[in-house]
């Protein structure tokens, strides 16, 4: 009975059309063998598929000036599919996962992610993917907190010492040595993330051990809500019990008007659940304008869009693309304020309902 095909990564993506120049959100699953792509998560079937055996890989791809943090797939017969990713650290988390699988086809190995269980000889017994179910638990599990380190909050994360501590108090280890091998085989499989310049030096082989045993080593599990932000100020308050559910994130952007095109100051409010990203007047007023909904939605930076020049509109956009392909064109103050609205609406339209 021949195998199936790993899956190796997979989530939403913009993809140009191969005949016009039209750019939009799919379901993208990177497998040993190729990249498949549906038009919704919940598809049975791709829409298309691409052969990663001969295929070669470009990033960045400089050939859509507007659109940023786009990589280009030529496939052997000299196909090219263009995928654009929401910012820098998802894109060259795809782009180096295709690379490795197209090395792996060429060299007639198996994908397989570095793994130190061999290196640290991790007994065959302990088992990985229950040991992290366990470790997700909500009420016996690892607790994921909002923390603060370099002016900067990390949301649904937690400490290297924290996880060696469960690992101790759940008995899956004898001692904090083992408990820093067993973390880094948990690392280096995908079943932990690092977050912040800390964990990502250590997991980048600029420490003794790939997972750290510190208070200021944050870590956060890869399907959860983690995001970053920048340090809010006290008139800005990131969370927040209201009626309408936990405020994540809020402040002003430009918004691109849907009927006459012009743009116009709105103040933002992102809710964790429902999935909603309302909009208000910024003069006041408590009902809102409007409301984006972010289900199923993918948002990506963008250089350029319709009438932004008209509007001297011309840095820090970003698209927001809804799960019925309604798209919303925001500008944030800074290229920094907008990476950390990318990265809240994604973790809210993955968490939320």
């Amino acid at each position: 009975m021949e195998r199936e095909p790993m899956r190796i990564r997979e989530g939403y993506l913009v993809k140009k059309g191969s005949m016009f120049n039209t750019w939009k959100p799919m379901w993208v699953v990177l497998l040993e063998d190729g990249i498949e792509f549906y038009k919704r998560k919940a598809d049975n079937s791709p829409k298309g598929m691409v052969p990663l055996k001969g295929s070669s890989i470009n990033s960045p791809c400089q050939d859509f000036g507007k659109r940023m943090f786009v990589f280009k797939l030529t496939a052997a017969k000299q196909q090219d599919h263009f995928f654009q990713a929401a910012y820098l650290e998802e894109r060259d988390a795809w782009v180096r996962d295709i690379k490795k699988a197209i090395q792996c086809i060429d060299g007639g190995q198996r994908f397989a992610r570095k793994s130190t269980r061999r290196s640290i000889r991790l007994p065959e017994t302990i088992n990985l993917s229950a040991l992290y179910l366990s470790m997700k638990d909500p009420e016996k599990g690892i607790k994921e907190l909002k923390l603060e380190k370099d002016k900067k909050i990390f949301n649904h994360c937690f400490t290297g010492t924290s996880v060696i501590d469960w690992l101790v108090s759940s008995n899956s280890i004898r001692n904090r040595k083992e408990g820093l091998m067993l973390a880094s085989s948990l690392l280096n499989e995908g079943y932990l993330q690092p977050a912040g310049d800390t964990s990502k030096a250590a997991a980048e082989g600029l420490s003794d051990t790939p997972f750290l045993d510190l208070t200021d080593a944050y870590y956060y599990f890869p399907d959860s809500g983690f995001f970053c932000e920048g340090n809010s100020s006290d008139d800005d308050v990131v969370l927040k019990e209201e009626f309408r559910g936990i405020v994540v994130k809020q402040g002003c952007l430009l918004k691109q008007g849907h009927r006459r095109k012009n743009w116009k100051v709105r103040k933002f409010v992102l809710r964790e659940d429902p999935a909603y990203l309302h909009y208000y007047d910024p003069a006041g007023g408590e009902d809102p304008l409007g409301a984006i909904h972010l289900r199923g939605c993918v948002v990506t930076a963008v250089e350029d869009m319709p009438d932004s020049k008209k509007y001297d509109i011309d840095n820090n956009l970003f698209e927001i693309i809804t799960a019925n392909e309604i798209h919303y064109y925001l500008q944030a103050a800074s290229s920094a304020e907008r990476t950390e609205w990318i990265k809240a609406i994604q973790a809210v339209a993955r968490t939320g309902k």
